[in-house]
């Protein structure tokens, strides 16, 4: 087996690298974190250079408007880009990660001729829809009801951690077409719509998180029409979507992530280098299991996008593996961050703090930690499901 980069690989690098650190300088100020309206004018500016460049959608393949890279490129983008301080999805992210890759693999060459250039080339944003104030890790107990209505489907519920709801165009929602009953258990009678932002009846309320942050929200659905031509998928086929759906978060949006955690690392090592807690052996053991599990996550990512090559672009199972390890390995690494900085850690001004509380919702966002260790267990240890 050659693990050495292809001629091919290199010059990608070489011209990513190029590419970067001619455009990186000329970007305009980051908006503050209030300025929503801002953050995605930005991100979708930066959407933008990508897509002029060459470099959006590598992930996705050619009939879906991406640009059809092969794994390693798809790894070396994020490496570069992140080493770089480029810019991240942003705002973008649940259409370029999650909602995009799922119509990508599921949706009709219509849907995807609608909804996949504009996510690519930064014009429309989406939001998630799936969890609900009574249903959240058990996310098939979702009561949010679409009634057909002839050619449109008639929604009245409710959503909360609707990630960037206020910027979005779109949302990815998940709606109960079937009632529960003895003849239909939780998981059938679900589809997965693609609900316009604007369509009469849709009220979004920002939650604020607590680093003072709105990138959440609340959503409450009053009789709002959504065209049948919206469904992804066919109609009560939903759950099976959106396991679609939760293969890509798990299994490979969060792999620029990685990267930036092991540069946040290094950096923890710089700084207790300068303020005398290196001296701690404890504390230096803890930061070299911490690069040894970085390094292993890293690994684990690779073998992710490789394998989901192999599987026709969707994340396997192993994406369960990778969000349960890593969510509890930020939590760990940013506890470290606190140890480093000592008092200067309960300063919200300092953005090892901010990164700390974020890391809070690691175990939950994305299917908590229980979950994905019900999921290991079931469905690749071949474990009985508990009683």
């Amino acid at each position: 087996m050659d693990l050495t980069y292809t001629e091919e690989e290199r010059e990608f690098r070489a011209r990513l690298r190029a590419w970067l650190a001619q455009v990186l300088p000329g970007l305009p100020p980051r908006p503050s974190p209030d300025d929503w309206p801002g953050r995605r004018a930005y991100d979708a500016g930066w959407q933008r250079r990508l897509y002029d460049a060459g470099y959006a959608g590598l992930h996705w393949p050619v009939d879906a408007g991406g640009r059809g890279a092969t794994p390693t490129q798809h790894l070396i983008y994020l490496e570069e880009t992140e080493c770089a301080g480029a810019p991240y999805v942003g705002a973008n992210f649940v259409g370029l990660l999650h909602a995009g890759p799922t119509i990508a693999a599921e949706g009709t060459a219509e849907q995807r001729a609608r909804w996949l250039p504009p996510v690519l080339r930064g014009d429309e944003m989406w939001c998630q829809g799936f969890s609900e104030p009574d249903a959240g890790s058990d996310l098939a107990s979702l009561r949010t009801r679409a009634v057909r209505d002839g050619d449109e489907y008639v929604i009245t519920g409710s959503k909360i951690w609707t990630s960037h709801a206020e910027v979005s165009d779109w949302c990815e929602l998940l709606v109960r077409t079937e009632p529960v009953s003895a003849e239909t258990p939780k998981h059938r009678g679900i589809s997965w719509l693609a609900m316009p932002m604007d369509a009469p009846g849709v009220t979004v309320r920002p939650l604020r998180t607590l680093a003072g942050s709105t990138e959440f929200a609340e959503m409450f659905l009053d009789e709002v029409r959504v065209p049948v031509a919206n469904r992804v998928g066919a109609e009560n086929d939903g759950w099976r979507v959106t396991m679609v759906t939760l293969s890509f978060e798990r299994g490979t949006a969060f792999v620029g992530e990685v990267v930036a955690c092991r540069r946040t690392l290094g950096e923890l090592a710089r700084a207790a280098k300068a303020n005398g807690r290196w001296d701690d052996p404890v504390l230096r053991r803890r930061l070299g299991r911490l690069y040894g599990e970085f390094g292993a996550l890293w690994r684990l990512t690779q073998w992710n996008v490789s394998e989901s090559e192999r599987s026709g672009g969707v994340p396997g199972i192993g994406g369960s593996v990778f969000k349960l390890a890593y969510s509890h390995a930020r939590q760990e690494l940013y506890d470290t961050a606190a140890e480093v900085l000592g008092a200067r850690s309960l300063s919200l001004d300092e953005e090892w703090t901010l990164d700390r509380l974020s890391s809070l919702s690691y175990t939950i966002a994305a299917g908590t930690s229980q979950i994905q260790q019900n999921i290991v267990a079931e469905r690749i240890l071949g474990l009985p499901k508990g009683r």
